[in-house]
């Protein structure tokens, strides 16, 4: 039987339900029924139980999802890993600890939580996302993580020199910055108490410097104990940039605090590399009462190369920021105001006739607390006695300090024809690119803390494969730039800067998308990671039909053009 449509001149045409048979040795069809009448939902659906179909019945589902797992930011960032190669540097196909790895790389960008949450959002019955799914790890627990940690930290020297090979080559500048993080517990040997940059004063914590290339992209990462002085991570860095990635000649970039007199003369200089730094207070002002730098140089121009015998064979390049000056200006004014209030305060209860505040040792410890939380002690006379307590500015030092307010001065080896003025400060601000990794790193995305390892090796593992997930987040964001409120036309933002010395400003792209919310194509704009939570409403979906319920299917949801916009972006697909 089947269903055949007659034409019927100017009538609709008659929907027939014929049957074929044989007669005589011929095909011969009759007409069982006229169903012309019927609903065409009715017909269409008896010609597909005539083709073979199931018929359903009304009380029964005809697809059943069985199961929904979050899946468009998997599908981003395992794309954008395999379109950058990070799978392969990691290690060969088949290999289940790479696999393990790169779960966890992609698990600290789209949801960063501890080695035994990440084992339970990657097996298949606890899971929270189809990360586990798309790379068929089956059952995960902890043990397993902990080992792959293991087996990434015997490859970090090999990783890091494939980064090296593709980022970095001979002549090229190299950012070199250093950051902090408290431990939890007391039992791993690297954990020692040292200057927080968490602001967690008495706490045990790691080091670990970054290594980028120009452009922020991160190369490497070194964990040291947590009382090391940023200047004595210097020597290792050198011996890898040397040694292990083959380069004889870079240009190391690194703050003030790090590329000290004693590291040139020692590391930098005995390696025959170049250097971009700057220099520290004391030197400048010694500079300015030296007579080799003239406050005057700045009343028509913001930067001046100058020369000193203190530093031979150097380039000092000075710089003075108006807007620097003025917000050092204020903060100190401030600082002094709430000083001698809290001085005044001090002294009025030495003075007071009922239960005064008497002792040369008492009213010193309560002096103490007070120029200890403001930082003003080098900016004050103190006249300390029994009964009696005096103080008074020390107007020729502020005026002295407030001289050089606003004004840096960068320091370099390179000669002018091979690096100008210009070039040279630019590079030295570029340092605030490894900053933005070290935020990304530490709070902003990937949440290196909380750090609950005891092992020394494990803790460093688990800082590099922050610094892994760093560098497949830094790819991400080039890529979505367009979709996300970064400025995506700095060239012109650059072209509009007065000078380099002067604040960066945002191009007129970079404003109007801010300003609008919307992108030049009619989007919504994000930050990464709203738009990471827009591209996880992208379902992964196991689906059953009635018909046949053994054989479950696996249905994407359908992509929005927000989602959509994001993937042709990123050159991945679903």
């Amino acid at each position: 039987m089947y269903i055949e449509s007659v034409p019927n001149r100017n009538s609709p045409p008659a929907i027939l339900l014929r049957e074929s048979y044989r007669e005589d040795g011929k095909v011969r069809k009759r007409t069982l029924c006229n169903l012309s009448d019927w609903p065409k939902a009715h017909i269409e659906g008896l010609r597909g139980v005539l083709k073979g179909g199931t018929v359903i019945p009304a009380d029964r589902e005809a697809f059943t999802v069985t199961r929904s797992l979050p899946h468009g930011h998997v599908a981003a960032a395992l794309g954008t890993a395999h379109k950058i190669g990070l799978d392969r540097i990691l290690g060969p196909d088949g290999n289940r600890c790479r696999d393990l790895v790169l779960a966890m790389i992609a698990g600290r960008i789209l949801d960063p939580a501890s080695k035994l949450a990440a084992a339970r959002t990657l097996s298949p019955a606890t899971a929270t996302s189809s990360l586990g799914t798309v790379l068929g790890l089956g059952e995960v627990d902890e043990d397993e993580l902990y080992t792959a940690l293991d087996w990434l930290l015997a490859r970090q020297p090999a990783i890091e020199a494939a980064l090296a090979r593709q980022h970095l080559k001979n002549g090229i500048l190299v950012l070199y910055d250093v950051s902090s993080s408290y431990m939890e517990g007391r039992c791993c040997p690297l954990a020692k108490r040292g200057y927080s940059r968490d602001g967690r004063r008495g706490t045990l914590q790691i080091v670990y410097g970054l290594l980028c290339a120009p452009d922020g992209c991160p190369i490497a990462i070194e964990v040291f104990d947590g009382n090391t002085g940023d200047p004595m991570t210097l020597a290792s860095q050198i011996e890898k940039l040397k040694h292990r990635f083959g380069l004889d000649h870079v240009v190391l970039v690194g703050d003030r605090g790090m590329i000290t007199q004693a590291r040139l003369t020692e590391d930098i200089k005995a390696a025959g590399l170049d250097w971009i730094t700057a220099l520290r207070a004391p030197a400048i002002q010694a500079l300015v009462a030296g007579g080799a730098l003239q406050l005057s140089l700045f009343d028509e121009r913001d930067m001046a190369s100058i020369t000193s015998p203190d530093f031979p064979d150097e380039r000092l390049i000075v710089c003075r920021n108006p807007d620097l000056a003025a917000q050092r200006t204020r903060k100190r004014q401030e600082l002094l105001a709430a000083t001698e209030r809290d001085l005044a305060r001090i002294q009025a209860a030495v003075a007071r006739k009922r239960q005064p505040l008497r002792g040369a040792a008492e009213i010193a410890l309560a002096v103490g607390a007070v120029i200890e939380q403001h930082k003003m002690r080098k900016h004050f006379d103190l006249a300390i006695a029994d009964q009696s307590f005096a103080f008074a500015r020390k107007s020729a030092e502020i005026a002295a300090e407030a001289a050089t307010d606003g004004i840096y001065i960068v320091r370099t080896s390179l000669a002018a024809g091979v690096l100008d003025d210009a070039a040279t400060v630019r590079s030295y601000k570029s340092l605030s690119q490894v900053e933005r990794a070290f935020r990304c790193i530490k709070t902003v995305d990937l949440h290196v803390r909380p750090i609950y390892h005891w092992l020394a090796d494990r803790v460093r593992a688990h800082v590099f494969l922050c610094m892994l997930a760093y560098y497949l987040e830094w790819h991400m964001r080039r890529k979505l730039a367009p979709m996300l409120f970064d400025d995506t036309d700095k060239q012109a933002a650059e072209a509009a800067r007065a000078s380099v010395v002067a604040p960066a400003q945002r191009s007129e792209a970079a404003i109007c998308k801010q300003t609008t919310g919307m992108t030049p194509d009619g989007l919504p704009v994000h930050s990464f990671r709203t738009l990471l939570a827009d591209l996880a409403t992208l379902t992964r979906n196991t689906v059953v039909t009635a018909i046949a319920p053994a054989l479950p299917l696996t249905v994407l949801a359908r992509p929005t053009p927000v989602q959509r916009r994001a993937y042709d972006l990123l050159e991945v697909g679903l």
